[in-house]
């Protein structure tokens, strides 16, 4: 049984990198700053909102962190391979996408934490707005819709990143690609 084991050998890439202790710094500032303003801005705008328009706030942040977390995934589940024949034929994004895989853990823990992980966090103080708005006479009524809201939202969460996942592990080097291609943008745009 040893003798099989030592035959077997697992390439990794990130085995002699080393951690990069200036990024867990910055990003956990960043997460703080960016988690204070979206948390304020969700909680100013649903008490200024009626009830149906806090809703369709809370579902458009649940929509955010679904998607951020699909684009997450996908950095981590595409391959670098097909981008450098893309790259030598001149094709725009390739390079970006190249750059975006092999940054792949620093990408996705922006998109699936930072941005991700924040969504859930703000859908869920928005959803107690919106139960605070709805008890404001508490009653059996208010308290049963203040469970399924909360049940309905944990459900769109879960279940929208269920699907998130599927699609972005099919489609991750075309995900990626797309990426890609937006970050080519914005690098021409800077350079004007």
């Amino acid at each position: 049984m040893s003798d099989q084991k030592s035959r077997i050998k697992f390439r990794n890439m990130y085995t002699n990198k080393k951690v990069n202790y200036l990024w867990v710094y910055v990003i956990t500032v960043i997460t703080f700053f960016v988690a204070l303003i979206l948390g304020y801005i969700s909680l100013v705008f649903m008490e200024k909102v009626s009830v149906i328009g806090a809703l369709f706030i809370l579902l458009f942040i649940v929509f955010l962190g679904v998607i951020f977390d699909l684009l997450g995934i996908s950095v981590t589940a595409a391959t670098e391979t097909p981008f450098h024949s893309m790259s030598s034929g001149k094709v725009r994004g390739a390079q970006e996408a190249i750059l975006i895989i092999r940054n792949a853990g620093a990408v996705a823990n922006f998109f699936n934490d930072v941005i991700g992980d924040i969504s859930g966090i703000i859908s869920g103080s928005a959803s107690a707005a919106i139960i605070i708005k709805l008890n404001e006479t508490m009653t059996l009524k208010t308290t049963a819709a203040s469970i399924i809201l909360t049940s309905i939202i944990a459900g769109l969460t879960v279940g929208g990143k269920a699907i998130g996942k599927e699609v972005a592990l099919r489609h991750a080097n075309h995900i990626v690609y797309r990426l890609g291609i937006i970050l080519s943008y914005i690098k021409r745009r800077k350079k004007r």
